[in-house]
């Protein structure tokens, strides 16, 4: 009994990843020929199952629960209206030599926790034009930015969190991973 359970985790596992190589093979080629798709297609497999001793995997299928649906959409919203307003206020900034730069380097503190939690706030922090992710301080739970405008007060607030809390929200709800 706990073979057949051991078989259909890994073949979940397989699945999952084949799904995530394949949409990146997609993303990276962007050619949709016959050729192209059946390539990627024998690629993502290859990766599947190269790829699926190594641990739980959550597939893309477990952005559908709604809960986790529903955060994607707010996180997503979040980051396209910060990359707006950081554009509008860098365009601005060029336009208006006279504005003062007040750059330098930023410490914020993070309730990120995970590795993916770290790394999709590094990312898309880093997206936001103001602010780019330079370091990490897992033991002290810090991130170090580089800013053209060193905000005034907390760095948290402004910096890294209001993507965070939406990065954290998705990465917290529930949601599966293919055992």
């Amino acid at each position: 009994m706990g073979i057949g359970v051991g078989i259909a985790a890994r073949a979940q596992r397989v699945v999952a990843l084949t799904a995530w190589a394949f949409a990146v093979w997609i993303l990276l080629t962007w050619t949709p020929t016959v050729e192209n798709l059946l390539v990627g297609l024998v690629v993502a497999v290859g990766c599947g199952f190269a790829f699926a001793p190594l641990g739980p995997v959550a597939g893309p299928w477990s952005a559908l629960a709604p809960r986790r649906l529903a955060a994607l959409v707010a996180l997503a919203a979040a980051c396209a209206a910060r990359i707006v307003a950081a554009n509008l206020s860098l365009s601005r900034r060029i336009l208006s030599p006279s504005r003062p730069l007040r750059s330098g380097m930023i410490i914020a503190p993070t309730q990120a926790r995970s590795d993916g939690e770290l790394a999709a706030t590094g990312l898309l922090t880093s997206l936001v034009v103001d602010n780019q992710f330079v370091d990490l301080d897992r033991g002290r739970h810090l991130l170090q930015y580089h800013a053209m405008a060193v905000p005034r007060g907390p760095a948290r607030e402004s910096v890294n969190g209001p993507l965070e809390s939406r990065v954290i929200a998705v990465s917290r709800s529930r949601g599966g991973t293919s055992g």
